[in-house]
């Protein structure tokens, strides 16, 4: 088994719990049967000279395997997926795959960003006022766009893989909103990748870690 160890938070505020992007990287994790260790970093931990080695921006996770030191949550995703059987074999799909999980990552998260952003912090600003109705559109549009594209398969690219880690990841930005209910065929796909046992064990051991240290 390889030697694996990821940075998560101590504790972050109740909004963003169960969203903190180290859970993709849990998630991955758990698809692919492979245990880690983690490095819990409080905010004076984060700012550190050693850590900025690792995570320029000083944000969860950083990622460490067998040496090997990756930062940002869809690169590690990426890097788990080619190394540990997350990614389609045949070479078409393959590339399938990867494009969605920069599309979840460029074409949608951006967005999803920006309306949380609105909600969670300038709710009752008139620019936020004014500006959420045609974030709402756009999302909208790129959530029934993915729709398109999945159609009646269970997953974006046959059998589940990183690709589905990426966008269901992105869609937990909108869980505070209507909007990926909005669309159906999504919001039934979001269902499905939130009940497979992988997922459920990553949630509960990013959940856990919180609740231990509650501030």
């Amino acid at each position: 088994m390889p030697d694996i160890e990821l940075t998560t938070l101590r504790w972050a505020p109740p909004t963003f719990q169960g969203q903190v992007r180290d859970l993709a990287v849990r998630w991955a994790l758990e698809e692919a049967g492979l245990p880690y260790r983690e490095l819990q970093l409080d905010d004076a931990q984060r700012r550190a000279p050693g850590y900025l080695a690792r995570q320029p921006f000083g944000k969860v996770p950083a990622y460490r395997e067998d040496g090997i030191e990756v930062f940002e949550s869809g690169a590690i995703v990426l890097f788990i997926a080619e190394r540990h059987g997350l990614l389609p074999r045949e070479p078409a799909a393959r590339e399938r795959a990867k494009a969605w999980i920069f599309a979840a990552l460029n074409s949608i998260d951006p967005d999803v960003i920006a309306i949380g952003d609105i909600d969670h912090f300038a709710a009752h600003e008139a620019w936020g006022i004014a500006r959420r109705p045609a974030l709402a559109r756009s999302i909208v549009a790129r959530l029934s766009a993915v729709a398109a594209d999945l159609g009646d398969r269970e997953y974006l690219v046959g059998a589940f893989s990183a690709a589905d880690i990426s966008m269901i990841m992105t869609l937990r930005g909108l869980r505070h909103t209507d909007l990926v209910a909005r669309v159906p065929v999504l919001d039934a796909y979001r269902h499905r990748c939130e009940t497979r046992p992988a997922f459920q064990r990553a949630l509960a051991a990013q959940m856990a870690a919180f609740a231990r240290h509650t501030a």
